[in-house]
């Protein structure tokens, strides 16, 4: 079937491609987006249960005050109006058997006062510590972000550097430092064993931490209200409004190559469809290897995916509750002194959440409790398609179960609803490889990636883009929202036209 042309196809109708298709509408291009699953967002996503909304994506979004750092990304893509949003006074809590708590405040000095409490021998390392967040407070991340790198003139370079030569010591200091480096730093064992879970995983960069507490401070990283597929629908609508068009339900199999030039798709129902240029926001190795079958790949980006960078794979237990815990702690994570076996591995952590602050997500009176861990794919590859891959989540949900009773005492009665999500679901309702939540995972090794990203176009293939968090490591939202932008002023300034970016009437 043959479809009249369109200036752009889409592959994908995550942030990054619903971010492209509304500035491609705003410059007065035709766009089409095709998406293999019923509903927009891609990863940033949530679904229903028996009265229970249980959030797969957001805990924070950077850009949710006005005046600051992506805020105006936000309203452009017609996301945050007449949105609430949910600022936490502390990111998380770290308790270990004894009851010893780590409480992890955004206020730099309510931190402080914290951490030398516990340990005042670590006075010194705390407020150097806390002198970074307070640093980092004013350091505009976006600015990494606002341009293609290929478009930027050295005018552009010398302004770019004068805004971010102030930050060159911290980005540095902290940036080249994981947060399990920073925690052998401690001389408290306590603060040796919390910190390195502070902020979710332990190779993270500390830098990274840092400009998260810095933003939470300012309240520019606040939960929006209706949570993560409400968001993204929100972004839907402002493309749809547009003049854009989404398929869903439909796959692409084949992108269409004619000459060394993208010039359509091919669907998995035999249907084609045409355009100028085609841009891929969905998975980067399916895109590369599958639907281009390879042929346009490069040592470098072999490397990127057999095994060279790190991706984040995570198994995600979602309970509805019949019991308010408003009174509780948002955000937990329990340090343990004897490990619990979590698919094939010896876990000495348990993260805990629980979304009572936003009262949409759950019944009046009823909780959405969500426990989230990283977690080997290999695992749960091999026993997927075997009727022992269902018999392993409800074992596995079982064991964190039990492990919560022990801290709420009798929830497990209380508990209405159980859905697993694992590496394997991710992978079959977004197409993202082994499951990543966020594509490329953040380490002090892909923090210049962030920075820099990788290439949007591969050698010897014209009118062909790549967006999304495949391209541009850190898996926030939004930095690949910034990609969708960027390539559209990118594909702007090759057709000389000046890139126009509006707000919604």
């Amino acid at each position: 079937m043959a479809d009249s042309p369109t200036d752009m196809i889409i592959i994908g109708a995550g942030i990054a491609g619903l971010a492209a298709g509304c500035y491609a509408q705003m410059n007065g291009y035709r766009t089409r987006i095709f998406e293999l699953h019923n509903q927009p967002g891609g990863l940033c996503t949530a679904w229903e249960r028996r009265g229970y909304i249980f959030d797969g994506c957001i805990h924070y979004l950077f850009g949710s005050a006005p005046g600051q750092p992506f805020y105006n990304l936000w309203q452009e893509l017609g996301a945050i109006q007449g949105r609430q949003f949910v600022h936490h006074e502390e990111l998380m809590r770290l308790t270990e058997p004894s009851g010893k708590t780590l409480i992890v405040y955004s206020d730099p000095d309510r931190l402080e006062a914290h951490l030398t409490a516990i340990s005042p021998s670590d006075r010194r390392l705390i407020h150097a510590f806390c002198a970074g967040i307070r640093e980092f407070t004013n350091f505009d991340l976006s600015l990494l972000q606002q341009k293609p790198k290929v478009l930027m003139s050295p005018l552009d370079w010398v302004h770019l550097s004068l805004k971010v030569l102030p930050f060159l010591c911290p980005l540095a200091r902290w940036g080249t430092l994981s947060a399990q480096e920073f925690a052998n730093y401690f001389k408290s064992p306590f603060l040796r064993r919390a910190i390195p879970q502070m902020f979710a995983w332990s190779s993270i960069p500390v830098m990274v931490g840092m400009s998260l507490l810095a933003y939470m401070h300012n309240q520019n990283a606040g939960f929006p209200i209706g949570g993560s597929l409400t968001f993204a629908r929100a972004i839907e609508q402002r493309y749809r409004q547009l003049g854009g068009t989404i398929d869903y339900e439909a796959q692409v199999e084949r992108i269409l190559v004619q000459r060394n030039r993208a010039i359509g798709v091919r669907l998995y129902s035999n249907e084609e469809y045409f355009a100028k240029r085609v841009i891929s926001a969905c998975d980067g190795r399916s895109t590369i290897f599958n639907m281009l079958g390879g042929q346009y790949s490069t040592p470098r980006i072999k490397r990127c995916y057999n095994g060279h960078l790190p991706v984040h794979s995570q198994l995600q237990v979602s309970l509805g509750v019949n019991r308010n815990l408003s009174h509780q702690p948002h955000w937990v994570t329990y340090l343990l002194n004897k490990p619990v076996i979590v698919a094939g591995e010896k876990r000495y952590e348990i993260s805990v959440k629980h979304y009572c602050f936003d009262p949409s997500l759950a019944p009046a009176g009823k909780s959405v409790v969500v426990v989230m861990l990283t977690t080997p794919y290999q695992y749960w590859q091999r026993i997927y398609g075997r009727s022992i891959y269902n018999a392993e989540q409800i074992q596995e949900s079982g064991i964190l179960i039990d492990r919560l009773e022990q801290v709420y005492p009798g929830i497990k009665a209380d508990i209405e609803f159980v859905d697993v999500a694992t590496p394997l679901s991710y992978e079959r309702y977004t197409g993202n490889w082994q499951g990543s939540s966020c594509g490329w995972l953040l380490t002090k090794q892909t923090l210049p990636l962030m920075i820099n990203g990788l290439r949007k176009t591969l050698p010897g293939l014209r009118n062909f883009y790549l967006i999304g968090q495949w391209v541009q490591p850190g898996g926030s939202l939004p930095v690949v929202a910034m990609s969708g932008r960027n390539i559209v002023q990118q594909i702007c300034h090759e057709d000389r036209k000046v890139f126009r970016a509006t707000l919604p009437e």
